[in-house]
This record gives C-alpha cells, sequence and structure tokens, in this order.
C-alpha cells in the first residue's frame, strides 16, 4: 500500500510555470504543503480533489519533455500533430494514474532535503515521503530552459526508479512488435 501511495505522489508532482532556480525549493515546499492540505480535506470529493491538485502542481512540469524523452527514438519519426497527441496521452495517461491512487493517501508527510545540481542544466530537489513505519525518498529532476532563467520538472525519482525510464521500457516493449499506431489506439482506450 505505501508503494502505490509513493506512485501517486510521485505523479502528482506531475502547461509551464517555470521557475528560476532559486525559487525551487521554496516554492514546491508550498506547492506540496498546499497538496497535502488537498489530500487531508474530507470534505472534497476525490474529483475535486484532482482537479485542486493539478492546478497546483501541473505548471511546473513539462510534460512534452517528459513525453518525449518517455517515447525515445520513434519521436524524432512524429509530425507536430502526432507529437501533440502523444503528449496529450502521455499526460493522461500520468494523470489518471495517480487520480486512481487519490484514497491511499494516509498522512504522511513530505520533508524537503535539500537541493543538488549535478550538472550546470541540471537540479535534483531531494524530498522524503514519511510514514509511520518508514521513510522513502523522492526526486524531483529540473532541467534549465534553453535562453531562459527558467527551470522545469522533465523527471522524478521514486526509490531510485525513474518515471521516464519506467514508461520508456514499457513504450519501447510495446513497440518491439507493434506499431506507433497500435500504441496511440492502446493509450486511447486505456483509461
Amino acid at each position: 500500500m505505501m508503494k502505490k501511495l509513493l506512485i501517486t505522489f510521485l505523479i502528482l508532482l506531475t502547461s509551464s510555470f517555470a521557475l528560476t532556480k532559486e525559487q525551487i525549493k521554496p516554492e514546491m515546499s508550498n506547492k506540496i504543503d498546499q497538496v497535502l492540505m488537498v489530500l487531508k480535506n474530507s470534505k472534497l470529493s476525490k474529483e475535486k480533489k484532482n482537479l485542486e491538485i493539478e492546478s497546483i502542481l501541473s505548471p511546473v512540469f513539462d510534460y512534452k519533455i517528459m513525453a518525449m524523452l518517455s517515447l525515445g527514438r520513434p519521436w524524432k519519426d512524429l509530425n507536430e500533430k502526432q507529437k501533440d497527441e502523444f503528449v496529450y496521452l502521455f499526460t493522461k495517461q500520468l494523470k489518471s494514474s495517480y487520480s486512481k491512487q487519490l484514497d491511499l493517501y494516509t498522512d504522511e508527510l513530505v520533508e524537503i532535503v535539500g537541493l543538488t545540481q549535478p550538472k550546470k542544466y541540471r537540479i535534483v530537489l531531494k524530498t522524503q515521503l514519511i510514514g509511520k513505519d518508514k521513510s522513502f525518498d523522492i526526486n524531483y529532476k529540473f532541467y534549465k530552459k534553453k535562453k531562459s532563467n527558467d527551470w522545469l520538472i522533465y523527471d522524478v525519482d521514486l526509490l531510485g526508479v525513474s518515471v521516464i525510464k519506467t514508461y520508456k521500457a514499457q513504450y519501447k516493449g510495446f513497440l518491439k512488435d507493434k506499431s506507433y499506431e497500435q500504441l496511440v489506439s492502446h493509450l486511447k482506450n486505456n483509461k
């Protein structure tokens, strides 16, 4: 159950509202606190919680980059319309994944551990999900947009497992013996 909750939380902290480097830690701390307040509000329906959480967190994610990295090599062969459609379907898949798990929240806390900058244009915000019995690391990976001072999330690691790498492996496996069109059809039909 805790693993499902972690996956849920990971996706939650899945439009663009870029942050400056200096804003990452305080803004993400604020957003995490807002999400936890929404999750704790027993007066809100699951659907209302979904909408509020999306409005709080979606702006700091770069879903297009996440979709591109997840699809991998086939991305370069897509036209703009196909890319837009895939980004839409990918984003919908991410949001659907967490919305199914919201009921698993059981009053865990999230603590921001700190920031690291492994590369010039990459920052990792390290957090811990603190449960009654265990704590789990969740790391949010930001990249700096070219020609600006804006930073957006492009991946999240949970217990050392990348969301992007997980989806990339799934898509690569699917495309091994099926077409891109079949993948799109599969994503459209899985709600």
